[in-house]
Order: C-alpha cells, then sequence, then structure tokens
C-alpha cells in the first residue's frame, strides 16, 4: 500500500490550533513564554533538537502545558522518533481529547511502532474530524492500509472514496483504490462461486472476466448460457449486445439490435438501449428513427452523455448545429475526456462562426487523442480491455 511521507515543514500548522494555559505565577509564565519563542525560531531554522531542548524546559516548569507537550510530541514525530513522539502525544490528548489533528499523528504513530490497535483507535475517531487535505490524506492512507491488511476491504473502500474525491488526481490515491477494489472484485467473485456455481450470474461474471481479457467469443458463449438460465435477468441482454457488436462473426452481428430491443423490453427505462438503437438507426441514415431514440434517451437521463452527443450528431446531420450546441457543451460538462465530444463542438461552433471557440475544441480533441492512444497501447500490452469500448465514429479522424 503506498502511504505518503509527512513533511517536516506542517510543524506549524499541525499545531496552530493548540492552546495555551496560562500559569498563576507571572515569572513562571514570563519563562515559558521565552522558551516558546526560543523553540519556534529553532524550528524555522531547523534546529529540532534544541527546539526539543526548551519545550522539555517548559514541561519541567508546567507538566500540563498542552502546547508544549503537543509540539514536542510532533517535533519527535517528524524526526522518525515515533516511540518517543507517541507518550507525547497521547499526554497532549488526555489534556486535550479535542485535538484531532494530534490524535491522527498518535495513530501514525502507534502503527509504525506496531501498536495497531491503538492506531486504528485513534486514527478512526480522528479521521472524519480533520479537515486540512493534507493530513487528511495521510491519514485516511494510513487508515486504508490498517483495514486492508486486516481483510476489511468495504471498510478500506469507503476511506477510499473519500479521498478520491478529495484529489482525484492524485495517483497514489488512485492506486490504492485500484488495489481494494480489485480485491473486493476477486473476493465477490469467489463468494458467487461457492454460493452458487452454475447459476447464470456466475456464467455472467465469466463472461464480464473473458471480456476484459479480450476474449470476446467465449464472453459471449457465457452470456447466451446465461441468458438461457434466466432470459429475465437485468442486464444480461444489453451486455451482451455490446459484446455482439465486437465480434467479427456476421451472425452475432446480426444478433446486435435484436438484443438491445430486448433489453429496452425488459426495461422501458433503459437509456443507453435508447442511446444504442439510435446509434444503429443513424448508420443506417434513418434519421427521423435515430432522433426518436435518442430524444427519448436524454428525456430517460438527462445526465447520459452518450445520449447528449447521439442527439446533438443526429441535429447536425439535419442542419440544426444550434440546438446540438447545448447538448455537446453538456456532454463535456458531464464527461470532459471524450475526445470525440471536442470534436464535434469544434465543428458545431466553426459552423455558427466562432472561430476562436472551434480552434480551442480542435486543441483540445488532439490533446485527449493523444492520450487515448497512449492509453490504448497501454491497455494492448496488459492484454486487457478497457472497461468503456470506444464507439467508431466515422466522422472523426483517428
Amino acid at each position: 500500500m503506498v502511504v505518503r511521507a509527512v513533511t517536516y515543514g506542517a510543524i506549524g500548522i499541525l499545531l496552530s490550533a493548540l492552546p495555551c494555559f496560562p500559569q498563576s505565577a507571572p515569572s513562571q509564565q514570563q519563562q515559558i513564554e521565552s522558551h516558546s519563542r526560543q523553540a519556534q525560531e529553532f524550528l524555522k531554522t531547523n534546529q529540532p533538537e534544541l527546539a526539543v531542548r526548551e519545550y522539555s524546559a517548559i514541561l519541567a516548569l508546567d507538566p500540563n502545558n498542552v502546547d508544549a507537550r503537543g509540539n514536542l510530541g510532533v517535533v519527535w514525530f517528524f524526526q522518525g522518533k515515533y516511540a518517543k513522539a507517541a507518550p507525547e502525544l497521547r499526554g497532549a490528548l488526555k489534556l486535550n481529547p479535542a485535538l484531532w489533528k494530534i490524535q491522527a499523528l498518535l495513530g501514525m504513530c502507534e502503527k509504525r511502532i506496531g501498536e495497531t490497535a491503538r492506531a486504528r483507535a485513534d486514527l478512526d475517531q480522528a479521521f472524519p474530524q480533520l479537515t486540512e487535505k493534507k493530513l487528511r490524506i495521510e491519514a485516511g492512507m494510513e487508515l486504508i492500509e490498517i483495514y486492508f491488511g486486516a481483510g476489511e476491504l468495504d471498510q478500506a473502500a469507503g476511506i477510499a472514496s473519500s479521498l478520491r474525491q478529495l484529489e482525484p488526481e492524485n495517483p497514489d490515491i488512485q492506486f490504492t483504490a485500484h488495489r481494494i477494489y480489485a480485491a473486493l472484485a476477486d473476493e465477490s467473485m469467489l463468494s458467487v462461486a461457492l454460493l452458487a456455481p452454475n447459476s447464470a450470474r456466475m456464467h455472467q461474471l465469466m463472461a464480464q472476466e473473458l471480456a476484459r481479457y479480450g476474449d470476446t467469443e467465449a464472453a459471449i458463449a457465457q452470456y447466451r448460457e446465461a441468458i438461457k438460465m434466466a432470459p429475465q435477468m437485468a442486464g444480461l441482454h444489453f451486455e451482451l449486445a455490446e459484446l455482439l457488436g465486437l465480434s467479427s462473426v456476421a451472425s452475432d452481428q446480426a444478433d446486435v439490435e435484436k438484443e438491445y430491443r430486448a433489453a429496452l423490453a425488459m426495461n422501458p427505462l433503459d437509456e443507453k438501449s435508447e442511446c444504442r438503437l439510435g446509434e444503429i438507426a443513424a448508420r443506417q441514415s434513418d434519421l427521423k428513427s435515430a432522433l426518436t431514440h435518442y430524444s427519448r434517451a436524454v428525456e430517460l437521463q438527462p445526465k447520459d452523455a452518450d445520449a447528449c452527443l447521439g442527439l446533438a450528431k443526429v441535429l447536425v446531420a439535419m442542419n440544426q448545429p444550434e440546438k446540438a450546441q447545448p447538448l455537446l457543451e453538456r456532454s463535456i460538462e458531464l464527461e470532459p475526456f471524450n475526445a470525440v465530444t471536442h470534436y464535434h463542438l469544434a465543428a458545431v461552433y466553426r459552423s455558427l462562426g466562432r472561430t476562436d471557440d472551434s480552434r480551442r475544441e480542435l486543441a483540445e480533441f488532439q490533446k485527449l487523442k493523444e492520450m487515448k492512444h497512449r492509453l490504448r497501447e497501454l491497455y494492448h500490452e496488459m492484454r486487457l480491455q478497457p472497461a468503456k469500448q470506444e464507439r467508431a465514429d466515422p466522422d472523426v479522424p483517428k
């Protein structure tokens, strides 16, 4: 499991909320303030050992000074001296249980010195209260590792989902999430195999795995077996139709439309099947039917990016670019990394005389096209099929 290192420079931020408690004797208070100022100066000049001396002096004067005890624990933590840091952080937390940042650091300390049960309890309690992005990520990653190690994948997945929302472009978080979800998928498949080895669901799972590894024909056979056993099971007809469209067998291609219609008959609210039927009609130059299917799909689910794109393309083919424009813009809002949509929006802007906007969208199309090409090469090297198949568009340059 990947865990990002906490930087030493975060000390001041972490402890900015620690309170100081006034003392009864002014001379003692003056000494404490002097030591505190000196400690901060030593930290600014990267002399943590001297800062430790100053915080220790404060605690000799006032053992219940939560600020000094917490700061001392933090200095030890960032020096990697976790066995020394833990009792100081624990002492500060005992004096003030609402120090969530301190509790998070304490949990990290405890994990690194092998006190896993304590670490879990402290990180569990602190994580929901953390608002500082960097510390929340660090604490979450540590907590995920504890859950993952204990085989508690659902709990680990919950934390991973939270972190992905917090920083979606963080590769460590995405890798960690992938590892958890892959383990969950394997666990779920094993459970189905044990509970119902000869069921339609098992055949469906086998079909999905075969499709993932590019064995389209074997996957189709598994889907057909599943449909024989449970013809009314939700999703089977649509998933089969998607694979039939990739098959090189002529009879499979002939069944594509039939399977989409079967899926729609079972679920009249299936906007994805409406989209695919609209696509088939458009390829057959039946713009009226295509318009009907795509319009119905957008009506069913206005936030379906594919439906918005499909309807926009039909409207462009019917010489109505002004109606297509808002649909393409909405599709990009919903799915900004679809190169095809940027290409079509560039063409629409150009037809409407918006030259600068057209150039911008065309540049975005080229950038995304290159990125998709690199991803296709990666999938090819891994001998995997992407989760979402790119659908050929004759109007878009390869």
